[in-house]
């Protein structure tokens, strides 16, 4: 299996915990299940969505070996791996690829942030020195800084860039990547409302919290898109709209985690500061939950 092919749907996994904070691993597994009954494409682990921010290194590398384990080379595992620290995006890329994942997800340099030159030297001091291909991870809404149009060039080529996750929300800026995308440099859209627009300027697929729902949805859309079928990956994309920006009503992951509860499948546990959904959030997903036809 290329990780470097990844095309289609790769679901952001959320981490669940049990009532007392700590991960669950059960559900961990039937996660994974559920995904790989659905056709999901690759798991993400340890993104924004899995609440890593919050987790210990020896969390961090329980919950990927648990999924490495799970997933057995079925499908990609993707490792997020960046911090606003060089040296610890470094380390915990290394530890990563010792536990098997297939390719890792580098975010932006956050909170310190960087000048231009900073965040090309932030990732390439982490791309020399790793035996795995990364995304790099460009969302200015969570880390306040960009990947600049000329990091991009620079970096597309690096032998173990495999491709950019675009979350910026900004058709502009995508249609600026776009002009890299290559056999060995692939876009993947950030935004689940996005995913078919991103498509037609050439990306390879999307990373997506939709999915962590509608993991089969997902991957149909994507792959109708890739086949040909535009009509239908475009009223898959519309017909999804309201579901899509109730998994956003607050921040994510609180209402994917809530969805994911009112299905069954793990307990709506997070770890501070994130908290439960407030009622009116609440009842827009539940509708859109019920719309979708995912609960009664």
């Amino acid at each position: 299996m290329d990780v470097r092919d990844t095309e289609g749907s790769i679901v952001a996994l959320v981490t669940p915990f049990d009532e007392n904070g700590q991960i669950d691993f059960p559900a961990i597994d039937r996660l994974v299940d559920f995904h790989i009954q659905n056709h999901t494409d690759g798991i993400l682990v340890l993104g924004t969505t899995g609440e890593s921010a919050t987790m210990t290194d020896a969390e961090d590398y329980a919950v990927a070996k648990r999924v490495v384990d799970d997933v057995a080379g079925r499908i990609p595992v993707i490792g997020g791996s960046g911090s606003n620290s060089t040296a610890e995006s470094l380390a915990k890329s290394r530890g990563l690829a010792e536990l098997g994942v297939d390719a890792l997800l580098l975010i932006t340099p956050y909170y310190n942030k960087s000048n231009e030159d900073g965040i090309y030297h932030h990732f390439t001091a982490v791309l020399d020195q790793v035996d795995r291909p990364a995304i790099l991870y460009n969302i200015p809404g969570r880390t306040g800084c960009s990947i600049s149009e000329r990091n991009v060039e620079r970096l597309c080529t690096h032998p173990n860039v495999m491709g950019i996750k675009e979350a910026s929300g900004s058709i502009s800026y995508a249609t600026t990547v776009a002009q890299y995308l290559s056999d060995d440099f692939r876009m993947y859209s950030g935004n689940d409302d996005m995913v078919v627009p991103l498509l037609s300027l050439g990306a390879s697929g999307v990373i997506s919290v939709w999915a962590d729902v509608q993991p089969r949805v997902v991957h149909d859309m994507v792959c109708s898109y890739l086949d040909g079928d535009v009509r239908a990956a475009r009223r898959a994309q519309l017909d999804g709209l309201e579901l899509v920006h109730s998994l956003f009503c607050e921040v994510n992951p609180i209402p994917v985690k809530a969805a994911l509860s009112m299905m069954g499948m793990i307990s709506e546990s997070y770890r501070q500061p994130l908290w439960p959904l407030s009622d009116p959030a609440r009842e827009r997903l539940s509708a859109a939950m019920r719309g979708a036809g995912l609960i009664g």
